[in-house]
């Protein structure tokens, strides 16, 4: 299956090295040269478990260079979705499959702007990396992926996927309820990104002091509360789901304290923003997370 991998962040360049360790066709596309010519000429250096190793892989900042994909995966930030999935459609042929693994609500949506529905799959994961500098990734958290079909019907397209990650060591399944996934997702990142980002601390931190543990606490409720209200369903205590993904993915930088270091627009709009949008829709208060979403964005006006 020849994969075109939408950004070559730290997630798309782990998910793009893993899979072209088993032989793999994968292309990494990404706008930022000096990352795609560190990796054209030394490889994607890749850290994992104490140890560090080259990957050679295809990369590129012309996507009209890679010739037609089987599967697109877009790991672009959200605000860059649009224009992303616009540009894939030099990798499109009849079969073409779209999967979507970014952070936060609304991307379906985004890509289903331009691409038939019936294209696109969702996904959701609990891998964790950081971006050291150009052409180099450190590997630092193992949590489950799910992919599913828009309709929640299990097809085999999707269960191709899942056994293609697999074998690159990704651990995934293929769920009817992706939907409901990717607000448990959301919940992780509502509680995690924004705080983690602020304080500087990495993930696992903020479950060391009793202030951040009721700050997530008070994020978490006001997304409940909103995904309630629209109806999607939980199982279990979400504050416990949270915890343990964070603890999964305890020396990792979230991607928005990644966003921050490197003095980067973040993705806070589809995450906390999102709940607060949500909330305001609903004629809720959501004060928390109006807080540091307005927090992140001073920070980003002082870049």
């Amino acid at each position: 299956m020849k994969t075109v991998i939408m950004g070559a962040g730290a997630m798309g360049s782990l998910f793009g090295g893993l899979l072209s360790l088993t032989g793999e066709e994968v292309w990494l596309v990404d706008i930022w040269k000096e990352h795609i010519d560190a990796i054209r000429s030394k490889g994607l250096v890749l850290e994992e478990k104490g140890k560090t190793q080259p990957i050679h892989i295809h990369a590129t900042t012309e996507v009209a260079s890679v010739g037609k994909a089987d599967l697109v995966l877009i790991f672009v930030k959200t605000y860059h979705t649009e224009k992303a999935v616009s540009n894939t459609r030099a990798l499109q042929k009849e079969s073409t499959v779209f999967l979507t693994l970014q952070n936060g609500l609304g991307n379906e949506e985004t890509i289903c702007k331009q691409i038939d529905p019936k294209k696109v799959i969702l996904g959701v994961t609990g891998q964790g990396a950081s971006l050291l500098g150009p052409g180099h990734i450190r590997h630092a958290g193992w949590g489950k992926t799910y992919v599913g079909e828009l309709d929640g019907k299990i097809s085999d397209r999707a269960n191709q996927i899942v056994q293609m990650f697999c074998q690159a060591g990704i651990e995934t399944e293929v769920s009817s309820q992706i939907h409901h996934l990717v607000w448990e997702k959301l919940f992780v990142n509502v509680a995690l990104n924004a705080l983690a980002a602020i304080t500087g601390l990495k993930n696992g931190q903020l479950l060391d002091y009793p202030e951040t543990l009721r700050l997530m606490g008070a994020l978490v409720s006001e997304a409940v509360e909103v995904a309630k209200r629209e109806g999607i369903r939980m199982e279990g205590n979400p504050m416990d789901r949270v915890k343990i993904v964070i603890e999964a993915t305890r020396e990792n930088r979230c991607s928005m304290g990644q966003d921050l270091d490197f003095k980067r627009r973040t993705e806070i709009d589809t995450i906390n923003g999102a709940i607060v949008r949500g909330a305001e829709r609903l004629g809720i208060a959501a004060p928390y997370n109006e807080m540091i979403t307005d927090l992140i964005k001073v920070i980003e006006k002082r870049f």
